[in-house]
């Protein structure tokens, strides 16, 4: 296709052409038609030229958290009979005007590399690419583009503060869930169920009746007697929330769990949308928590009454975190009532008003316009006061 420059030097020849015919003047037919020709010249041979290029490109990491930097790399190699000319490869990203990089002439058979960083800046779906090869002739006035590599899509999990859980059960298992099945009935321990195997997990849980029907690697997830539990529940109406106070609630519900885990505590989490992923634990389920949280968005559906009746009947106990907009005083009373299930509950409020009173047993943890990590401890030291007046 023709540039600009090309698109208007075939103006400007025109005009050209018709003042020499008007003033009958020859030099002005012979530079009108040359303006002709060049433009037209320029196309046939950018579409002439054959690329054969091998372009691949990765994300490395293909996953980070808001505010992180991934860098992608690209390697182009020439595999023509012939030099390239000077190439300009072209990477759209959502949310910013992309990047753009000039490639050298290779010869045949040779390579070049070249890499850029991306930040980031919220959570979510970023798309890359597709990536862009584009021709120029040497006066600018015809391009070619062509896609040289597919759309990559880089996710962007929630930004993780840095949180001490409190301790709310009994002894961890330092390896996870992954203990000895022959000594899970002698020792109390309560089997939740099946899942696929993940790279880390003990070969000793693995079901082998189990594995032999599905054709993969199935393992036994037990839950050792008063193994610490934390449940994270995220508020997903829009009512309840602003733009910046429902970004700032995911980013409390993923920093919980993620020190959850990091703690290996038995990690569930519940949304007002209806999610459940279970009580589990293991990187594959803490991964999946993270993937959950970094798409999310608010809805103008769903109850944290079903989420809170979903905790009271299984009284499992241990630590409750809900990630709040604007709680009102039968959310809270609600929240209260999980205490007395052995639970210890949580409300990270993101959005005014600001609950006057609490309810009896729920902390309250006020990240309105303070830091998680300060508001977390801060929250957690005056409950520790209250308790021993």
């Amino acid at each position: 296709m023709l540039t600009r420059a090309g698109w208007a030097l075939l103006g400007v020849s025109v005009g050209v052409i018709l003042a020499g015919r008007v003033f009958g003047v020859t030099e002005l037919f012979v530079a009108g038609a040359i303006g002709l020709v060049l433009p037209v010249a320029a196309l046939v041979a950018v579409r002439s030229s054959a690329l054969r290029l091998r372009v691949r490109r990765t994300l490395k990491p293909a996953r980070v958290h808001a505010g992180d930097t991934t860098r992608i790399e690209l390697a182009v190699a020439n595999s023509g009979a012939r030099r390239t000319p000077t190439l300009t490869l072209t990477d759209p990203v959502d949310g910013t005007r992309g990047a753009a990089l000039t490639l050298a002439p290779l010869h045949s058979g040779s390579s070049a590399r070249a890499a850029y960083r991306l930040p980031t800046t919220r959570r979510g779906l970023v798309h890359v690419g597709p990536l862009r090869v584009t021709l120029e002739d040497p006066f600018g006035l015809a391009r070619r583009r062509a896609v040289a590599a597919p759309v990559l899509e880089l996710t962007v999990l929630p930004h993780i503060d840095p949180l001490r859980l409190p301790k709310v059960g009994g002894d961890r298992d330092p390896h996870g869930v992954a203990v000895r099945m022959n000594e899970a009935s002698a020792r109390g321990e309560e089997l939740l169920g099946l899942r696929p195997y993940v790279v880390g997990d003990d070969l000793r849980t693995v079901h082998w009746k189990a594995s032999a029907r599905t054709g993969d690697l199935i393992v036994r997830q037990v839950e050792q007697p008063n193994q610490d539990h934390t449940t994270v529940v995220l508020d997903t109406r829009r009512t309840s929330h602003t733009v910046e106070s429902f970004e700032r609630a995911v980013s409390a519900v993923a920093s919980v769990a993620s020190a959850a885990f990091g703690q290996r505590h038995m990690l569930r989490l519940l949304a007002a949308d209806g999610t459940d992923t279970g009580m589990g634990t293991g990187l594959a389920h803490a991964d999946g928590i993270l993937e959950y949280l970094a798409t999310v968005a608010a809805s103008g559906q769903g109850s944290l009454r079903a989420a809170f009746d979903t905790l009271g009947r299984a009284r499992r106990g241990g630590l409750v975190v809900v990630g709040m907009g604007r709680p009102t005083a039968h959310e809270l009373d609600s929240l209260g009532r999980l205490a007395r299930s052995g639970c210890t509950p949580v409300a990270v409020v993101c959005e005014e008003p600001r609950p006057r009173n609490a309810p009896v047993g729920v902390i309250v943890v006020d990240c309105i316009d303070r830091p998680l990590p300060e508001a977390w401890d801060e929250a957690f030291v005056r409950s520790r006061r209250r308790s021993l007046v």
